[in-house]
């Protein structure tokens, strides 16, 4: 009887066993039944986070796989862990982005999760504030700087001199020893310099021959990746981390430090000079430009804003960062472009050359290839080539907005109060419905018109420098430092790729190179 009884029981515990493997088989199908239009598969608890978090080493890539298997309206709906809000709408349909960035910009600001994942290390800066921040004050207070003659010298004077005593020399030596070097490197070198002169007025030389090991890049790098990381991340698993001082929180953390050690240095330097009265020498960089104008009663330049050392900190930074990767990273991808498109290069070349024999004889001028700003204007082939990049390798390759109130996208999709929409311009690039078949090819004779002038191309198709209000400032700014430097090298060097060395983008919030970019640089015959 006692045997009956037992033989009962494990069957009963097989069946209930079976039972529920049953029902576990049925909520997967249930779930991926649900998830079976989406190219990501949506899991159980996890939602949609399984499939971001294993390709988060090609995170751009992924992205714009998962944009090209949606309809035409290129606009995912992104469903995180139930446990967390981590949902989001992901698009990349150029009337979606027209909507939000101009037609609706009222509706669309950058919103509080933005500042929470961003605001350790911009602050209160203008590139996390919102319409209803100081925003505004802080736009018009920057443009009015840009525009100052005296900063504009500056500008000019500083990037043909860094390019004549940093820049050349180094290559010089690295073509007559035949040793391989990183030009993602060299170029991060060189906008760090320049940038640090722009805003704090001084210089750290990191572009010499020595090539010395700074802390400074590094750890903007590793803020970099670590941003992405929180974006990737629910809220509460990368505010655990932080709180356990971990993995890239820990990173983050470091590089914030060394970050405001720097710009609080210079603060306090300037502060300590202006107190004495000792403004001989001093350059008219925004950090001076601020002091100076709060220190002399003189309000016009910082109406609306008040001038502490946070506030100081906060715009430094932010201007760092965005003067330090726009044009290294555009610089990286554009050597790497024109160097596995030799055509290209010869292009930009004999445009080069045909600029120079209209404007001044080349004789046996050695600084002949050195142009003015006004100079690079009037090059249309290059200008065309550095778009192109851009369109491929947008230095932000991402942009966040929340929306305040609900509304209804052009794609016909609604959005909720406080909901995120995450439009990709990395995917963008590669669409065929934007650019065409040929979305993939670099080819800068998309950016001239058959009358030899450069074609204009809405802001809202082509946003590497954001559109609508928030359009980049510096955008002018950064094309001429870029072409200043492109003619440079082409007049000087030949650059070529070292044979195998890998080249994929690295999965951070800005678009570098993960292994850099190792070449061999050749003197140029003229």
């Amino acid at each position: 009887m006692a045997a009956v009884m037992m033989t009962n029981i494990g069957y009963l515990q097989l069946f209930m066993a079976f039972l529920g493997f049953l029902l576990i088989l049925l909520w997967l199908y249930y779930y991926w039944h649900q998830s079976r239009n989406s190219p990501i598969l949506k899991w159980p608890l996890l939602g949609m986070s399984a499939g971001v978090l294993w390709n988060a080493h090609r995170i751009h890539d992924y992205v714009t796989h998962c944009l090209k298997q949606c309809p035409t309206a290129k606009l995912l709906e992104f469903r995180g862990p139930c446990f967390a809000n981590h949902n989001f709408l992901l698009t990349s349909h150029p009337a979606n982005v027209h909507y939000i960035l101009s037609k609706h910009f009222y509706n669309f600001q950058k919103g509080p999760k933005f500042k929470k994942i961003f605001a350790d290390i911009m602050g209160d800066g203008i590139f996390v504030s919102d319409q209803s921040d100081s925003w505004a004050s802080q736009r018009m207070s920057i443009q009015s700087l840009l525009k100052n003659g005296r900063f504009q010298q500056l500008f000019e004077k500083t990037i043909q001199e860094k390019v004549l005593k940093g820049l050349i020399p180094i290559l010089e030596h690295v073509s007559v020893t035949g040793m391989e070097v990183d030009m993602q490197d060299l170029f991060t070198r060189f906008t760090f310099d320049n940038i640090c002169m722009f805003v704090l007025g001084m210089d750290p030389g990191m572009l010499s021959i020595e090539f010395r090991e700074e802390s400074y890049v590094t750890a903007f790098d590793e803020i970099e990746e670590a941003l992405l990381h929180r974006y990737i991340l629910p809220e509460s698993c990368w505010r655990l981390q932080k709180w356990l001082q971990i993995g890239k929180e820990r990173k983050l953390s470091r590089g914030i430090k060394v970050v405001e050690h720097l710009v609080f240095q210079c603060i306090s330097l300037k502060q300590e000079r202006l107190r004495k009265g000792d403004k001989e020498g001093m350059s008219f960089d925004f950090l001076t430009a601020y002091m100076e104008n709060d220190d002399d009663g003189d309000h016009q330049l910082t109406a609306g804003l008040e001038i502490s050392d946070k506030f100081l900190r906060d715009t430094a930074i932010n201007l760092l960062a965005a003067g330090k990767d726009t044009i290294n990273v555009c610089l990286s991808w554009f050597f790497w472009l024109i160097a596995t498109h030799p055509l290209v290069e010869n292009k930009i070349w004999e445009e080069i050359i045909k600029a120079k024999n209209i404007n001044r004889e080349i004789r046996d001028d050695k600084m002949w290839w050195i142009f003015s700003a006004e100079e690079v204007r009037k090059l249309v082939y290059l200008h065309g080539a550095l778009c192109e990049t851009l369109r491929l390798f947008p230095p932000l390759p991402f942009e966040h907005k929340a929306s305040v109130k609900a509304d209804i996208l052009p794609s016909g999709h609604k959005v909720g109060p406080d909901s995120a929409v995450i439009f990709s311009l990395y995917a963008m690039g590669r669409m065929e419905n934007i650019w065409g078949p040929d979305c993939l090819e670099f080819k800068p004779e998309r950016w001239i018109s058959e009358g030899g002038g450069i074609v204009h191309v809405p802001s809202y198709k082509f946003i590497a420098f954001n559109a609508g209000p928030r359009t980049c400032l510096g955008k002018e700014m950064s094309f001429i430092q870029m072409k200043i430097v492109a003619i440079a090298i082409i007049c000087n060097y030949h650059i070529q790729v070292v044979e195998s060395h890998p080249v994929s983008p690295s999965s951070s919030v800005i678009l570098h190179m993960r292994h850099g970019l190792k070449v061999k640089v050749n003197k140029r015959c003229v």
